[in-house]
C-alpha cells in the first residue's frame, strides 16, 4: 500500500482513536483551539476497503466478494469469520490476516486484530500496511507507547508514509515526548506541505513547548493550505490577540466571521479588536451580534459597554455594564465602568454603591476574553 493513497473519509469503526477533547467555547486559549481541531484519525481510510484493494492472489477468491457484502451491510460478525476462512486458505497471505484482523476491529476483539496484524508481518516483512494497521490498533486501545514502533517501521519501509509521521507525532504529544512530536510533526511537513492536518499538528507541538510564535506560523500556513476553515481563522485570530498583536488578528477573524456568522466568539472577539483599533462603529456591530447570539457571554457585555462610551451613549453603556456585573460579580473593573457611566447619567447614588462594590474586589480580577 502506497499511503499518498490515503484520503480524509473518516469510518465509524476507528473515530475512537486518538480523540481531542472539545474544549469550552467561553475560552480562546490556543490550547483549547487546537483540540478542536480534527485530530489524526480524521484522516485514516478504512481498513477494510484498503485491504481489499491490495494486490494479492488471495483477494481474487470468491469468499472476498461475501466479504465485502457483508462488510457493507455491516454484518461485521459474519465479515469476520469469512476473513478467518480466508486466513486459513491462505495462511502465507498478508492480506488475507490484515483483512481478518481489520474486520475485527468493529467488533472490538482488539487482541485478534493484533495477532492477525503481526502475523502478516512475520509473512511479508515488507508490507507496510500490516505494521500501520498494527499501530493503529494500539492507538485505538490508548497503547501510545506501543503504537510508536510499528508506525515507525511503515516510515522505514516507506519513508514517504506522511500519516504515519502525523501519527507518530501525536502518540508522542500523547506521552509527553514533546520534542519527538515536534520532531515527526515537521517530517510531516516535509513530506507533504499540502497537508492542513500536518500543520496544525506541528502548531500542537510547538503549543506543547510554548513556542508561541513558531505555533501561531504554523496555523497561518495550515490557513494558507485550508483557507475556509472557520475554526482554524479564529484560532489565528486568538494567537495574535493574546500576542497583543490587535491589528493582525482583524483579517482572520473577519474571515472567520463571514465564514461562522452564528458563533458568539468570532463574532464578540472581531469586535473587540476593531474597538481596540478605532473602529467603534463597526466594532459595536460585531459586539452586538455576539451578545445576541450569546447574552450569557459576559466579556462582550463588558467591551460593548466600553465601545458605547467612546460613542457617548452613556445611557446604553450603563445597560451593558449593568449586565457585564450580573455576569461576572466579581470582575473589579467592570463594576468601575459602571459607576462612571452611573455618575454620566446623573445617578451619583448608585454610582457610588457601584464604587464602593469595586473597591471590595480583588485588583487583579479582570473580564473574561481577551484583552
Amino acid at each position: 500500500m502506497k499511503f499518498s493513497r490515503v484520503r480524509t473519509t473518516l469510518v465509524s469503526t476507528l473515530a475512537a482513536a486518538l480523540s481531542m477533547s472539545i474544549a469550552s467555547a467561553q475560552d480562546p486559549s490556543i490550547d483549547k483551539l487546537l483540540g478542536k481541531l480534527p485530530p489524526p484519525e480524521k484522516l485514516v481510510k478504512s481498513p477494510v476497503a484498503t485491504a481489499l484493494q491490495q494486490t494479492d492472489p488471495a483477494l481474487r477468491d470468491p469468499l472476498v466478494a461475501q466479504i465485502g457484502n457483508a462488510a457493507k451491510a455491516r454484518n461485521f460478525g459474519r465479515a469476520r469469520d469469512l476473513a478467518r476462512q480466508l486466513a486459513i486458505r491462505y495462511p502465507r497471505s498478508a492480506a488475507a490476516l490484515c483483512l481478518q484482523g481489520a474486520l475485527s476491529v468493529p467488533l472490538r476483539q482488539y487482541a485478534e486484530a493484533s495477532a492477525a496484524f503481526r502475523k502478516a508481518t512475520t509473512v511479508q516483512p515488507k508490507f507496510a500496511f500490516a505494521y500501520f494497521l498494527l499501530g493503529l490498533v494500539e492507538t485505538m486501545q490508548g497503547h501510545f507507547a506501543a503504537a510508536i514502533p510499528p508506525f515507525q517501521k511503515t516510515l522505514e519501509l516507506e519513508p514517504k508514509a506522511w500519516i504515519s509521521a502525523l501519527f507518530v507525532s501525536a502518540c508522542a504529544e500523547r506521552l509527553g515526548r514533546k520534542q519527538e512530536a515536534l520532531q515527526y510533526a515537521k517530517r510531516v511537513t516535509t513530506i507533504n506541505p499540502a497537508l492542513v492536518a500536518g500543520w496544525i499538528q506541528l502548531a500542537r507541538a510547538e503549543n506543547r513547548l510554548g513556542h508561541t510564535q513558531e505555533t501561531l506560523t504554523a496555523m497561518k500556513r495550515a490557513a494558507d493550505v485550508g483557507p475556509d476553515n472557520p475554526l482554524l481563522l479564529a484560532a489565528i485570530g486568538y494567537g495574535y490577540i493574546n500576542l497583543n498583536q490587535i491589528p493582525q488578528a482583524v483579517s482572520p477573524l473577519q474571515r472567520a466571521a463571514r465564514l461562522a456568522p452564528k458563533d458568539f466568539l468570532v463574532q464578540s472577539q472581531l469586535g473587540f479588536c476593531l474597538l481596540a483599533t478605532g473602529h467603534v462603529d463597526a466594532g459595536v456591530t460585531y459586539l452586538r451580534k455576539g451578545a445576541s447570539l450569546n447574552p450569557k457571554y459576559g466579556a462582550v457585555w463588558e467591551h460593548l459597554g466600553l465601545a458605547y462610551q467612546k460613542q457617548n451613549r452613556h445611557g446604553d453603556a450603563v445597560k451593558a455594564f449593568e449586565k457585564a456585573t450580573q455576569l461576572m460579580p466579581r470582575v473589579r473593573l467592570s463594576w468601575q465602568h459602571l459607576a462612571q457611566e452611573y455618575a454620566a447619567v446623573g445617578r451619583p447614588a448608585d454610582a457610588q454603591r457601584a464604587a464602593a462594590r469595586a473597591q471590595q474586589l480583588p485588583a487583579n480580577k479582570k473580564a473574561e476574553g481577551p484583552r
